[in-house]
């Protein structure tokens, strides 16, 4: 097998867990494969071997030391699955991480059989864009505590901000505040960049595209975007689900995400 784009040494931490054909994840900006995947981890690996990357500054992958690559995480992400024995695989990103998947899937199309994109964006909207500005500028002031609470503002739902007790705010804010990566700022930085609205033509092969109407970081006409963009392109929504899915919409996106990975062939890793 051939790719148009050679593959790196792979240089990212990369959580690994199942066993049969590969997932392979993609996270979002300011995430990690638990914060985004953690809910499904377990039932996805129950039958297929799920590879998460995670980008430079998170999980246990050192700070990058110059502006991150679309192009990189890309050739990164499939590498990391080429080398663990999987040639071919879906790719499941969620927010940046679909803009991720979607330059996997146009640098190495011989690799990637379906594309399953949450929460995504061609290119970042007036929205985003902003929402990136700011939490650049509070990362680099150090205000990592109104960055949490920003984070929880923008990735919940108001049903959700509404019924919480102020005493369990402030410890839903520590808790976000516990869990952003040191690579944060750069991962924004990126959003901001990011366009791969060119891309999409190139897209060939079955893609989900999954919306959470309720998203108030990544607008839904971003993912209506997306789905326009890609040949045959299946949408579904979530109807008020916020940027991070509570967990009865995550299990919604479970059933939803299996039924659209079931009829295409699994492709089994080679022998060891």
């Amino acid at each position: 097998m051939t790719n148009e784009y050679a593959l790196p040494q792979p240089r990212f931490d990369v959580l690994v867990q199942g066993d049969g054909p590969a997932l392979l994840l993609a996270h979002g900006a300011g995430g990690s494969i638990h914060g985004n995947f953690g809910l499904v981890l377990d039932d996805l690996s129950r039958d297929h071997t799920v590879i998460g990357p995670h980008y430079p500054g998170s999980g246990a992958t050192p700070v990058a030391t110059e502006p991150l690559h679309l192009d990189e995480l890309a050739d990164q992400l499939v590498a990391s699955a080429v080398t663990r024995g999987h040639d071919s695989f879906a790719v499941l990103g969620e927010s940046l991480g679909s803009a991720v998947a979607v330059r996997a899937a146009r640098r190495h199309p011989q690799r990637v059989t379906a594309l399953v994109l949450t929460a995504g964006f061609p290119v970042a909207d007036p929205v985003l864009a902003l929402a990136a500005q700011l939490i650049k500028t509070l990362a680099r002031a150090g205000e990592w505590g109104a960055l949490a609470r920003l984070a929880c503002l923008s990735c919940l739902s108001p049903a959700r901000l509404a019924e919480i007790s102020p005493a369990d705010l402030d410890a839903m804010v520590a808790l976000a505040q516990e869990g952003m990566p040191p690579g944060t700022v750069d991962h924004f930085d990126l959003v901001s960049r990011v366009d791969v609205r060119e891309d999409l033509a190139y897209v060939a092969v079955p893609t989900l595209v999954v919306v959470p109407t309720g998203d108030r970081l990544v607008l839904p006409d971003s993912s209506y975007r997306l789905a326009a963009g890609i040949r045959e392109a299946k949408l579904v929504e979530l109807p008020g689900a916020a940027h991070i899915l509570a967990e009865p919409d995550r299990a919604t996106w479970l059933r939803l995400v299996r039924e659209f990975l079931a009829p295409i062939a699994p492709i089994a890793p080679r022998p060891a």
